[in-house]
């Protein structure tokens, strides 16, 4: 180990066994880049709660966070301090349904020392015999809610991408820690995939069930793993029958819906032909591929502006006692800078 990556990280001891036959599989979901939805938070909320799991490495926060950037909330009572929330990086180690191991990174993205990081990221994935690398994203895109959510891959390796749909242009995106990591392993020719969950521009801000259910139903496939989805299935349930129920309420909303579900349904029938293999998200819709290229990029472009202006609304920090936002639909333009994640 290098000696950067030991000022970078602490190892649990013991380490846990992670030696599946097929070699491990590793999950990244980083706050902080592309998390419209909560998505990319909440997946890795819903692993560590629902899933046995235990902590394999702890990174240093002093050594990677700007806190002016993610304020950790504090609690006074009784005009005294009482509490501060803490910022917590990790390597877990998890076992999904029927017991096979797997890790999960998950925690907020480094604001500094993306290559110190990567490194140490590597140096970890080789101690613990990771096969394949799964990264997850969610941007907020112009679909209707009324559709099956899309779920675009990306990445290394075409044995795990090629059954997903895949956006077939160029696009020149802001860089995360997360996306250096996949082009650091690809480079070493490592098997890295990631996954972009694309979220109703107009409910980017709130907790969007659906896109973490499909997320994580894009890690089950591609990781060969079997989680706990059941809760997931719920409240999404829950939440489309609460955007059922406020698109009847709104002519306004409904016309923008029906015009979205139009674009949508359009170019699937072109992509079908072109992708036989594509597992597509439902019978009918997928935007096309320029479309979704040029949007995503508009998006992420927006991600690096407010990241160099600091923290906004619709960007706290970790922790903070922000309310996630009733599950609502807004009402008027897109809300391309909305969902940024935590």
């Amino acid at each position: 180990m290098q000696d950067s990556s030991r000022r970078m990280y602490e190892l649990e001891y013991p380490a846990p066994e992670m030696k599946p036959k097929d070699g491990t599989t590793l999950v990244v979901a980083l706050q902080g880049y592309a998390d419209a939805g909560q998505a990319v938070d909440s997946s890795a909320a819903h692993l560590l709660g629902s899933l046995e799991n235990s902590p394999v490495a702890v990174f240093n926060n002093d050594e990677l966070i700007d806190y002016r950037s993610r304020r950790p909330a504090v609690r006074i009572s009784d005009h005294e301090v009482v509490g501060m929330d803490e910022l917590t990086l990790g390597l877990y180690a998890m076992r999904d349904t029927v017991g096979h191991p797997f890790l999960l990174l998950a925690g907020p993205e480094p604001d500094m020392r993306w290559n110190a990081f990567t490194d140490a990221v590597i140096d970890l994935s080789e101690r613990f015999n990771v096969a394949r690398t799964l990264c997850l994203y969610s941007a907020p895109m112009a679909v209707p809610h009324t559709r099956p959510l899309l779920v675009t891959a990306h990445g290394s390796s075409e044995e795990i991408t090629r059954r997903h749909f895949r956006v077939h242009s160029s696009m020149t995106l802001p860089g995360s820690a997360s996306l250096q990591l996949e082009y650091v392993l690809g480079s070493r020719g490592s098997q890295v995939a990631g996954f972009t969950a694309h979220v109703p521009h107009y409910i980017a801000a709130s907790n969007y069930p659906e896109a973490t259910l499909k997320l994580l139903r894009s890690v089950e496939t591609a990781g060969s793993l079997s989680l706990p989805l059941g809760s997931l299935e719920q409240d999404s349930a829950r939440m489309m029958t609460l955007l059922r129920d406020q698109v009847d309420d709104s002519g306004e909303i409904a016309g923008m819906v029906q015009s979205l579900e139009q674009s949508y349904d359009e170019e699937l029938e072109s992509y079908r032909e072109d992708n036989p293999e594509a597992l597509l998200p439902g019978e009918t819709g997928a935007a096309d591929g320029e479309a979704l290229a040029e949007e995503f990029e508009r998006f992420l472009a927006t991600v690096d502006t407010d990241d160099r202006e600091g923290p906004t609304s619709s960007d706290p920090a970790p922790g903070s006692p922000e309310a996630t936002g009733g599950s609502t639909v807004e009402h008027g333009e897109g809300t391309d800078d909305d969902g940024e994640g935590s």
